[in-house]
């Protein structure tokens, strides 16, 4: 199956680049470009791709504001966020917004199609330094006094003991293989519990599965 791809960033030799590197990939295909974040809004309502390569740092409509709209419009088409070291303090915020992943925009070709793959497949993609960042935004807010709302602690305690068990383990970043490792079950098991998570707490994957077991501190950093 192909995976269809939107490049939204408003330099254009960066969408070039990208759409060579991606377009040489048999499995991959860019379906069209972006040059803000308002109309990748409005590509992504026309072209329906799978993936959206999304840049923060734009004109009319920043990357973050637009992931929003993409994901609570669509609901189908996943956002990969691209960014540098410096942009790094965008990344809490773009989770929220609903992305699913994040690359350095300095990664390899092989990188760049690999986190399309990852992110298509419906798992969370992290780069190494942006999930230092990650942990640094996440430990601010284990420590502020904020409470979980009502409705969010009803939805929590709609988990079985296993699945809840299941949803700590990929906050702190194992995969399905490694997690029926831990709790000695088959994988194939892990794959049904991840899902009902997902469904239970009305979530799009496993980034913002993570995100939430943070924000109601059933995992602290450290």
């Amino acid at each position: 199956m192909t995976i269809r791809v939107l490049i939204a960033d408003d330099q254009m030799m960066v969408r070039e680049g990208f759409s060579v590197l991606l377009g040489a990939m048999p499995d991959i295909e860019v379906v069209g470009e972006a040059v803000n974040g308002r109309d990748a809004v409005d590509r992504v309502r026309e072209l329906a791709p799978d993936v959206v390569l999304m840049d923060i740092r734009m004109p009319e409509l920043n990357g973050i504001e637009a992931t929003r709209e993409i994901v609570a419009a669509d609901g189908a088409a996943k956002v990969l966020v691209l960014t540098t070291f410096d942009l790094d303090e965008y990344v809490y915020q773009a989770l929220r917004a609903g992305a699913s992943g994040f690359l350095l925009k300095d990664a390899s070709a092989r990188q760049l199609a690999d986190g399309v793959r990852v992110v298509a497949a419906g798992e969370a993609l992290l780069a190494p330094s942006v999930t230092r960042r990650l942990i640094t935004e996440f430990s601010k807010l284990a420590d502020s006094p904020r409470v979980m709302p009502a409705a969010a602690q009803g939805t929590y305690g709609e988990l079985t003991e296993r699945e809840t068990e299941v949803l700590v383990l990929i906050a702190q970043g194992l995969s399905n293989g490694e997690i029926a490792e831990r709790l000695v079950v088959a994988e194939s098991t892990i794959k049904t519990h991840v899902s009902r998570v997902l469904v239970k707490l009305g979530l799009r994957d496993r980034t913002q599965a993570a995100v939430f077991a943070y924000e109601a501190r059933l995992v602290r950093p450290g």
